[in-house]
């Protein structure tokens, strides 16, 4: 009874016994990612987090297009109020993402550049409208 009373306390000090992480490969690898403008590392990095929700992520790599994005991050079924007590007390759970990105060859030809930013107008404007 003692044992588990100091593990249950344990945790409650540590903040839970919960891991959760959030893996992201690219290909090809050694892209530079930020997560919530937060550099994070090189592909492929694995990072902890703290909330479920939707995270803002950018790949960049010399020669290749630049991914800027988001993903979202759902809580399993073990984690919502009330049940996640019990597993952060009594478990070792971990909740893991993984996210992959494939980077295409940039291409600067002035003529593609110019359609897109025609279309990035067009899409302001007409949210703007709206």
């Amino acid at each position: 009874m003692r044992i588990l009373l100091l593990s249950m306390l344990s945790c409650l000090f540590m903040f839970g016994c919960v891991k959760r992480t959030i893996s992201i490969s690219s290909n090809p690898n050694g892209a530079l990612v930020w997560v919530n403008d937060r550099e994070v590392g090189r592909t492929p990095v694995t990072i902890d987090f703290v909330y479920y929700g939707e995270y803002d992520v950018r790949l960049e790599k010399d020669g290749l297009e630049p991914v800027m994005t988001s993903r979202q991050v759902t809580s399993p079924t073990w984690d919502f109020p009330g049940v996640d007590v019990v597993v952060e007390i009594f478990s070792n759970q971990e909740s893991s993402v993984f996210w992959h990105f494939d980077l295409e060859p940039r291409n600067d030809d002035p003529e593609l550049l110019l359609l897109r930013a025609h279309s990035a107008r067009r899409s302001v404007v007409e949210t703007e409208s709206e």
